[in-house]
């Protein structure tokens, strides 16, 4: 998946400081950093947003939580907010609202 950059400014900075990093003139932590205020972060998703995404795409829980690779009961409880998706469960959610489900299909 290509990285979504705040700008295209921080893109062409970040692409600079990653080459500098393969060959070993910025470190791991510096660029861990750097990642973290170059990257656009992922926006959290409400439990309504979920469920809409899920019926947008015309998909049971049980067939959403395959190509997520969750559990049902999971879909389930994101869905009535008992538990929040994050990392790549909300990084695929943020591709399949943006692209589609055959995003990742």
């Amino acid at each position: 998946m290509a990285k979504k950059y705040r700008s295209d400014g921080l893109a062409a900075i970040h692409e600079t400081m990653e080459a500098l990093h393969e060959i070993g003139v910025v470190d791991k932590q510096t660029m861990r950093e750097f990642d973290e205020s170059c990257l656009a972060p992922v926006q959290v998703m409400s439990p309504e947003e979920i469920r809409e995404l899920r019926e947008r795409e015309h998909l049971s829980q049980p067939v959403f939580a395959r190509y997520l690779n969750v559990s049902k009961n999971l879909i389930s409880d994101w869905e009535r907010g008992i538990k929040k998706p994050g990392g790549p469960a909300l990084r695929l959610l943020t591709v399949i609202r943006k692209k589609g489900i055959q995003a990742i299909a």
